[in-house]
């Protein structure tokens, strides 16, 4: 099977490029500074426009600021508002993730707002084509087991995707394959792992094959 290329895009700036390279899906986020936010209106129109017309897929980022992924409610309305944006634009799929703290002070899912983000996502009409889900890098704040039930509770939400590094920011990604690996694993199929994080074209078929996938993600996974 062919590798699929997941280009981060920071506005449509090196979009041509990236996909004449052979990038075929494009994540469209601003301010990569902060680990990407939410695009504008245009940006996600001309996006779409040009994947359209050159076959590739567009997942919008769903991010009202950078910093933690903890949201007040008017930021969850925010995000409710940027889907709906997203959806009508005709993206392929949407990309976020949201944490809280529980009552014993640990970082776990914050299985609420990603319902309602992901039936918003969904569509409550059957006419509506429902939109991919991915998960973001949100994940790899949780601990170990945090990110299992995590797992759990994504699936049985119909999320598409976990994009994961598999470890602290930072760490190449080549020591984090076994927990990589182990992550595919307990999904057992129910979804994709996209890992992210250091991967390059020049090591994204190394990565992939030593973990096991078909997808990667990344703003240097091809080359231009």
């Amino acid at each position: 099977m062919e590798l699929l290329r997941e280009f981060c895009a920071e506005n449509l700036t090196l979009v041509p490029a990236a996909v004449a390279a052979g990038a075929r899906r494009i994540e469209l986020c601003d301010n990569l500074a902060v680990g990407g936010t939410s695009p504008s209106y245009g940006v996600i129109k001309a996006a779409v426009g040009f994947a359209r017309d050159n076959n590739v897929q567009v997942m919008a980022m769903v991010r009202p600021r950078g910093g933690d992924f903890v949201y007040n409610k008017w930021e969850q309305a925010m995000m409710l508002d940027d889907i709906a944006c997203a959806r009508a634009l005709g993206v392929d799929g949407v990309v976020f993730g949201c944490v809280r703290t529980d009552a014993n002070g640990q970082t776990v899912l914050d299985t609420e707002l990603v319902k309602a983000l992901v039936d918003a996502a969904k569509g409550e009409r059957s006419e509506d084509a429902p939109l991919q889900v991915t998960f973001h890098m949100a994940f790899d704040v949780l601990g170990n087991e945090a990110q299992l039930s995590a797992i759990d509770e994504l699936a049985s939400l119909g999320v598409e995707r976990i994009l994961t590094h598999g470890g602290p920011a930072g760490t190449p990604i080549l020591d984090n394959v076994e927990r990589l690996r182990g992550l595919v694993a307990y999904a057992n199929n129910r979804f994709i792992i996209l890992p992210g994080g250091g991967i390059t074209w020049q090591n994204a078929d190394q990565v992939a094959s030593l973990i096991g996938v078909h997808e990667v993600h990344g703003t240097k996974v091809v080359r231009f």
